[in-house]
């Protein structure tokens, strides 16, 4: 074995561990991105719509409260479920995809939560419609702490998008 083998490995030692952290570098520098331009839209906020309108649907059954926080549930409760599923199955690049679009959609909640108070984010169906965060807050006597939640959201966004990098150690 020549001193090169010795100190860093074989090519194929080192070719595997590169592919194995490959995804969570490139995810891990998207997430910093998104943490970053958290108030910019992208087309993963046109997805996030898709399933929080979808979300108020499938909870208007269990009351007017549930039904408003639906949206934000169905928003994280869909990419966290399918990130269990696939760790549940030992696939871990869709473990970690779908751990990206549970941080992205995080900061997404954490953006229209921010704006519970001010209510200046463009809604669907226009300023005659109820923003969910507005009604949920106002209703629980939260509304002037609507930042401090945000900023909730953004730490569990953070944590999300650390354990999606962290992954790959624990499912080697």
């Amino acid at each position: 074995m020549d001193s090169h083998t010795q100190r860093f490995g074989s090519y194929e030692s080192i070719r595997a561990y590169v592919a194995a952290w490959a995804p969570s570098v490139l995810l891990g520098l998207a997430g910093a991105f998104f943490t970053i331009t958290r108030n910019d839209y992208s087309f993963m906020d046109a997805i996030d719509l898709v399933i929080h309108e979808a979300g108020h649907i499938f909870f208007a059954f269990f009351g007017e409260f549930i039904r408003m926080a639906g949206g934000t549930l169905m928003q994280i409760i869909l990419p966290a479920g399918l990130a269990a599923y696939f760790y549940a199955n030992n696939y871990r690049l869709g473990h970690q995809i779908m751990l990206f679009w549970l941080g992205q959609s995080l900061l997404n909640v954490s953006v229209y939560a921010a704006d519970a108070s001010a209510r200046s984010l463009p809604l669907l169906g226009g300023s005659q419609v109820t923003h969910d965060w507005h009604y949920m807050l106002q209703k629980t006597g939260m509304l002037e702490y609507d930042y401090l939640i945000a900023d909730v959201f953004v730490v569990l966004a953070v944590s999300v998008f650390v354990l999606m990098v962290l992954t790959p150690k624990h499912m080697m």
